[in-house]
């Protein structure tokens, strides 16, 4: 029964609604990055200010932990967004973030 369990997550998570969540959670981050003023700073795929780092491949530098940490803490130049960014917009941000997995140029 346990393994019938397993095979049915496994197979909601490849099915096309999984998918479909999926590219809706990172077009919302996507949304969330435009509407926070990430992109006054930050650029991804030549789009965005250039005051920080171009996060174009952020997703194959950073684990999730690390990109959370650093929006919501901020650092020495960037502001904390701990207070503004929370639940399920931070998240969708982290998504985005986590597909923006371009080579660095």
């Amino acid at each position: 029964m346990k393994s019938c369990f397993v095979v049915l997550v496994v197979l909601s998570a490849c099915s096309p609604a999984g998918f479909a969540s999926s590219r809706e959670q990172r077009a919302h981050g996507a949304s969330v990055f435009a509407a926070s003023g990430c992109a006054h700073c930050h650029t991804i795929r030549n789009v965005g200010g250039h005051k920080g780092p171009d996060l174009s491949g952020v997703g194959k530098r950073l684990n999730k932990s690390q990109m959370q940490r650093q929006i919501v803490n901020g650092s020495k130049l960037m502001p904390s967004f701990g207070d503004d960014l929370q639940g399920a917009d931070l998240n969708a941000l982290l998504a985005y973030l986590r597909s923006c997995q371009d080579k660095k140029k």
